[in-house]
């Protein structure tokens, strides 16, 4: 189901502020591959870091998998490999299921909510618990009474002298983002839980998982009004589009080429060719017609990936945003696995300073992994999060 139908705009109770943008604060990995009990605080800017086999990558999975649920997609898009998630040494209970646990909390106008998922992923895929909470209250649970059905048990706050109403909710699907679909909101519990929910998907929805292949990035691409790919192959077509369209932004990204690329470079253009591609080029102020991206290094391709993909927004990006809601109410957040991957040491400075600077204005939120935090230690604005093996 598109959660697109699903959110129609920001609620907010009397008295509070409604023009907060909802953000994830902390994602928690209570038993999920090689983590246990982990609560992870996030800020506008966060990095983890760590020794090989600490779980760096597997965090930011579990990020962009709650992510897709937060947009309405099913268990099996956002764990395609469910089986693998189940810590290992987890024991079977006694009908054999073998399942993992993860959660997060989101703060915004409706105040800190937390949201905390249980899923079998063995023998089948399948919603076994959710709970929703804030303020103390539990606004959602749900729980797997019958085995047999395909549906979950679900309970949400409400007005009257039960407290609660009563339904069953997909058992493959988030309940928090069906919520909407269920709950009239007519009264002041209704509209608490719904502010709730709704604050969890705006905060979950706006996320682009960034991991630039600079192998793919070299050959010419079909010129268009593209959005650009999670693997930046498309990086001629976006930067033919962006050039045009925002000059001040397209001379913010041509600095930071000349700051992260060898040689003097003046300009980041791009050449129409006779077959009707584009492709990249940096020009570098002589008479030459610029060098080509395809012939750059691996560490020049993926900086000036993420540099683009820093100083450009869910315009220009493939991210499936709410078309209902205000940009006023929503941030992106990029997810970037292998942030310094590639990079030497200064590339890795300035595209951590770029970052934050992007961050510290409030257009996007950044969650990624570096394998050496010394590029980004002291760097204001950021925190390090080292994780154990």
């Amino acid at each position: 189901m598109d959660a697109n139908a699903l959110v129609t705009g920001p609620r907010t109770l009397p008295g509070q502020a409604g023009a907060a943008r909802p953000a994830v604060t902390e994602l928690r990995l209570s038993a999920y591959r090689r983590h246990r009990g982990a609560a992870l605080p996030l800020g506008p800017m966060t990095l983890f870091t760590g020794v090989s086999g600490s779980g760096k990558s597997s965090a930011l999975e579990a990020y962009e998998a709650l992510a897709l649920l937060g947009a309405g997609h099913d268990l099996k898009t956002a764990f395609p490999q469910a089986a693998e998630c189940v810590p290992e040494g987890a024991r079977p209970d006694r009908q054999g299921r073998r399942g993992f646990g993860i959660g997060c909390t989101v703060d915004g106008p409706a105040g800190p909510v937390r949201l905390d998922l249980a899923v079998e992923a063995v023998p089948r895929l399948r919603v076994v618990g959710e709970r929703l909470t804030s303020g103390g209250r539990t606004l959602l649970a749900t729980a797997l009474r019958d085995p047999g059905r395909a549906e979950v048990e679900a309970a949400w706050h409400t007005s009257g002298a039960a407290g609660v109403t009563r339904g069953r909710l997909p058992g493959d699907r988030l309940g928090t983002a069906l919520l909407p679909l269920h709950v009239a909101g007519r009264t002041q519990a209704q509209l608490r839980v719904l502010a709730a929910a709704e604050q969890v998907v705006l905060a979950l929805r706006s996320v682009f998982a960034c991991d630039p292949r600079p192998h793919r990035m070299r050959e010419p691409v079909a010129a268009g009004p593209g959005r650009l790919r999670r693997g930046c192959d498309n990086l001629a077509e976006v930067l033919h589009r962006t050039r045009s369209e925002c000059g001040k932004r397209h001379a913010r990204l041509a600095a930071a080429a000349r700051a992260g690329c060898a040689g003097t470079v003046t300009d980041l253009c791009v050449e129409e060719l006779r077959d009707g591609t584009v492709r990249a080029l940096l020009a570098r102020g002589d008479s030459r017609p610029g060098t080509p991206l395809g012939r750059l290094g691996e560490g020049e391709l993926r900086y000036l990936a993420l540099a683009l993909v820093l100083l450009t927004g869910p315009g220009v990006l493939s991210v499936d945003q709410v078309a209902e809601v205000p940009a006023a109410y929503q941030s992106l957040t990029v997810l970037a696995d292998g942030f310094d991957r590639c990079l030497d040491p200064a590339q890795a400075r300035e595209l951590v300073g770029l970052a934050a600077e992007m961050c510290a204005r409030g257009h996007i939120r950044l969650v990624g992994a570096v394998s050496d935090p010394s590029c980004a230690r002291g760097t204001e604005g950021v925190s390090v999060v080292d994780l154990m093996p």
